[in-house]
């Protein structure tokens, strides 16, 4: 039976769901993978995007974030290959490039990965030009300079993963080496995600400073 409301209010357009925290990710390989569960664990987004080219994996990552999703609290995951599944981002993870051979430098995916983000960008920017953009392809000092320029936009909404993986393992290998729990250890790399690094270091054990230097890559 029909409300008074209903009687008296006749919608004449349908309302358009538009995400208020909607994060997407770009490459849906290890990492990328890790970087959605990683934000569907955390409740970080009410609607998650993800985009690959490679459509039949696409679909078989979204089918598993869907079904698991009965455990988590955001209510939509979609994907596609096209990027207006990106539309109204606040967030694009990109994690997408050419694969690093064993041996190889990431300084030689520079070119390759530069033509990626020649299309990815655009795209990205064309569907949600007010998102922030977190790059964590390879190499990612380099390729974070490209999406700014590529992107033209302002500094502060383009992020570099930069040195945090590699300072969590130097602060775990510190705690291991010590035995003391990593928490205590306070240690940055700092330089580029790569060959060339230098150490910053401090460790704590009952609030008493055990050790502080700086380190080349060389020591």
């Amino acid at each position: 039976m029909a409300t008074l409301k209903d009687q008296l209010i006749q919608n004449l357009i349908k309302e358009e769901h538009v995400p208020q925290n909607k994060i997407t990710v770009v490459g849906v390989g290890a990492v990328g993978m890790a970087c959605a569960i990683s934000t569907l664990m955390k409740d970080l987004a009410d609607e998650i995007a993800l985009v690959d080219v490679i459509e039949d994996k696409l679909k078989g990552e979204m089918m598993d974030l869907q079904h698991g999703s009965l455990f988590l609290r955001t209510p939509e995951v979609v994907s596609g290959k096209d990027y207006n599944v990106t539309t109204n981002s606040r967030l694009v993870i990109i994690t997408a490039g050419a694969c690093q051979q064993e041996g190889e430098s990431r300084l030689n995916l520079v070119q390759c990965n530069v033509n990626i983000f020649k299309f990815i960008i655009p795209n990205v920017v064309k569907y949600s030009p007010n998102c922030k953009l977190l790059v964590v392809s390879n190499p990612v000092d380099t390729l974070t300079y490209a999406a700014w320029k590529i992107s033209s936009f302002p500094k502060n909404r383009v992020i570099g993963s930069g040195c945090n993986l590699d300072s969590a393992r130097f602060c775990y290998l510190m705690g291991d080496r010590l035995g003391i729990h990593p928490l205590s250890c306070h240690g940055w790399i700092l330089g580029e995600h790569g060959d060339s690094v230098a150490l910053q270091t401090r460790c704590v054990f009952n609030s008493c400073y055990i050790t502080s230097g700086s380190f080349s890559q060389d020591a």
